[in-house]
């Protein structure tokens, strides 16, 4: 009989068993002077040393203004200092951090704001654009005559207090500085800090889905700080390194494989920017000397194809993690080579899960490199199973379940979707398909609810786009599945060309025929310039379907 598709991490290292305010003095009191936090648009350069202090002070401030162990704090803003200050702050007293997407508008904030029950949101003035402080003046006109600290709004009756990051300030709130600055007195800082335990909620990460609410993943300090430390293991983080953070931080790409990463190891934490900018990515890289770097495919793809990439000296970089959406193999390729990253790893997860399951490793081939996301974490299990529930063979595709350290506490306050995600016995049904082979190394097929069925016969979109990402043309593409009256669902894919590059539909055809079963070659074929995607890099397959339902006359699959 076969070897099922379960597979068990391995014991060693040892889980950390602290929260994330003593996991930060121990790397000030380990790590000292050494650099800790870079923010370049800041020209902000804190030590370890530097930043503990400064995290102290800010969890004082906190205090002195009312916030008590518990309570929701919302932070909206970009990657800056203050973020990763507010973050460290909220975890040393024990607030529950609540990171909102920086892409949020009106309706999303009061959303968030009420769906956990906000009493404090640390934000910028605005982003790219977008103007948070006139939304959250359109959602709560009272905060014009609040004394800060005080706001009695209707539309957010539990939002209290309202910092500004900067030393700006603006009616009914208060400047970052000032609260950083209020008080040194970190008596009731260690005190509070003293009583926190690992497995406390510390942090809430609102699940994008493309139907219905987000949901309010609830990740405690155990979670999120040992995903945090076994990320940065299997990059070899140390001391040493100094990596660039160009992925958002309210996002567990940034705050938790990226600051969290760093803490654990005593890495310096590099903001390039406050959002993503290939360019200033390629700058930092130089001139920080860094050795790691993150980033979703997307961003990878953008770093390339920079006019002026050949002039940058990427040398420093050895290592670093390309996760968020299924990887070309051709761009992992190009990064291993071009960007000089020998150790480049690819991780798998998902929010609900702190978020990595799967990671390869720096010393596993180039092939499982590719074409794997690597082995299941340490402290973690991992299984495949049918539509009943039933552990699947090796090799065969299925559901990804995991179970660990990893599986968040819960939907904050929806014990009824938090049901529907975890089963009895604890694995997270991750709505992944996938495999595991006889090594033990996954591989994402794609989601379940994009797996195509044309004519009784499966298809894996991801399949696909690895296959047409060989075209020599092709720089990026995405397969999704329409409804076809005939065949129940045809296969559609957006491409993105190449620079200067041209072709047709039918050259792509020319090129798929003979080279992958008649059935896998897409039916409609366009072209396009840019892919609908959400901040973090991800695509939105379900916007690309939306699109093509519209062109294509067809109301819904219902009605095809």
């Amino acid at each position: 009989m076969p070897a099922e598709s379960l597979v068990h991490g391995p014991v060693f290292p040892s889980l950390l068993v602290t929260t994330i305010g003593v996991a930060l003095e121990q790397a000030a009191q380990k790590c000292g002077i050494r650099p800790a936090l870079v923010s370049r648009q800041q020209n902000v350069r804190w030590t370890w040393e530097e930043l503990n202090v400064r995290a102290d002070a800010l969890a004082a401030g906190f205090l002195q203004r009312g916030l008590q162990r518990g309570d929701r704090i919302g932070i909206w803003a970009p990657n800056c200092a203050e973020w990763a200050l507010t973050q460290f702050a909220a975890a040393k007293i024990g607030l529950i951090l609540v990171t909102i997407n920086t892409a949020y508008r009106q309706a999303e904030l009061e959303y968030a704001l009420n769906r956990v029950g906000c009493k404090a949101l640390v934000m910028a003035r605005g982003h790219r654009g977008i103007d948070y402080l006139g939304m959250l003046q359109a959602i709560a006109p009272e905060i014009a005559s609040a004394a800060p600290g005080a706001l009695d709004a209707a539309r957010v009756p539990e939002l209290k207090l309202v910092v500004m990051t900067g030393d700006e300030a603006a009616s009914g709130c208060l400047p970052f500085s000032a609260i950083a600055s209020e008080s040194n007195e970190t008596t009731a800082v260690r005190a509070i800090g003293a009583t926190l335990r690992p497995d406390d909620p510390i942090n809430i990460q609102f699940t994008s889905g493309t139907t219905g609410f987000p949901k309010g993943a609830t990740l405690s300090h155990r979670n999120i700080l040992n995903n945090g430390f076994f990320v940065g293991e299997r990059i070899g983080l140390s001391a040493e390194d100094r990596l660039c953070i160009p992925v958002p931080l309210y996002h567990c790409f940034g705050m938790v494989m990226g600051n969290l990463a760093c803490v654990t190891h005593g890495a310096t934490i590099v903001y390039p920017g406050e959002g993503f900018d290939p360019r200033a990515v390629l700058e930092t890289v130089e001139a920080e000397r860094c050795t790691g770097l993150y980033g979703v495919p997307a961003m990878f793809i953008a770093e390339l194809n920079d006019p002026e990439f050949a002039r940058f000296d990427l040398s420093s970089l050895r290592t670093g993690i390309m996760a968020g959406s299924p990887c070309p193999i051709e761009v992992m390729r190009r990064v291993v080579s071009d960007m000089h990253m020998p150790q480049v790893t690819i991780a798998y997860g998902m929010t609900e899960t702190s978020p990595v399951s799967f990671q390869s490793a720096r010393e596993d081939s180039i092939e499982h490199r590719v074409t794997t996301v690597g082995r299941v974490l340490p402290h973690v299990d991992a299984k495949v199973v049918d539509e009943l529930g039933r552990t699947v063979p090796r090799g065969q595709p299925g559901e990804f379940c995991t179970r660990g350290y990893s599986v968040m506490l819960g939907y904050w306050d929806d014990p009824e979707r938090t049901a529907e995600a975890i089963d009895a016995e604890g694995w997270m049904h991750t709505g992944d398909l996938g495999t595991i082979d006889d090594e033990g190394y996954g591989n994402v097929v794609g989601r379940i609810k994009d797996m195509v069925i044309r004519g009784g016969e499966n298809i894996y979109p991801r399949e696909v786009e690895e296959f047409l990402f060989r075209h020599p043309k092709v720089r990026d593409v995405q397969v999704v599945g329409v409804p076809d009256e005939r065949y129940g669902e045809e296969l559609c894919a957006w491409i993105i060309l190449r620079e200067n590059d041209s072709a047709n539909a039918e050259d792509i055809r020319d090129f798929c025929r003979g080279q992958i079963s008649h059935h896998k070659i897409p039916r409609h074929i366009r072209f396009v310039d840019f892919f609908p995607m959400t901040v973090t890099g991800k695509v939105q397959k379900y916007l690309i379907r939306e699109t093509m339902l519209a062109e294509l006359g067809i109301k819904s699959a219902a009605t095809a």
